[in-house]
């Protein structure tokens, strides 16, 4: 009997520490989320600062005053305007190189690299690299 007894108290004892260590996380948890709530309430007013900032940068007005201020524009002058049919044709596409990585060739051998360099030999067999 004695022995369910010390086990019991053992057992209660063991519980109270679990109970207690579950308190103090909670407790910390706590604290860590009430500390983010703020960071948060900072983060949303520093938000709405820049928002405020960037309307009056990006407000029309002050950007039209700049523009005159620090650019040459002029009116665009009806001359300036040409007709589609006057305009030159096109030029035709530039041919397309070889694959140089043989991806598609069915021999799977790559083609030399263009590189504009004078290719190396081997001074006693004239065999390239």
């Amino acid at each position: 009997m004695r022995l369910l007894h010390l086990i019991v108290v053992a057992t209660l004892v063991i519980a109270a520490i679990h109970v207690y260590k579950i308190k103090f996380e909670s407790t910390l948890q706590a604290e860590r989320l009430a500390k983010l709530g703020v960071e948060i309430g900072h983060e949303r007013d520093r938000i709405a600062a820049l928002r405020a900032e960037w309307a009056q940068l990006d407000s029309p007005a002050r950007i039209q005053a700049l523009a005159q201020r620090h650019l040459a524009l002029k009116p665009i002058d009806p001359t300036q305007i040409e007709q589609l049919d006057h305009l030159p044709e096109r030029p035709a596409p530039a041919p397309v190189p070889s694959d140089l990585i043989a991806l598609d060739r069915p021999d799977g051998v790559a083609a030399d690299p263009p590189t504009g360099s004078v290719p190396a030999t081997v001074p006693t067999g004239g065999v390239k690299r």
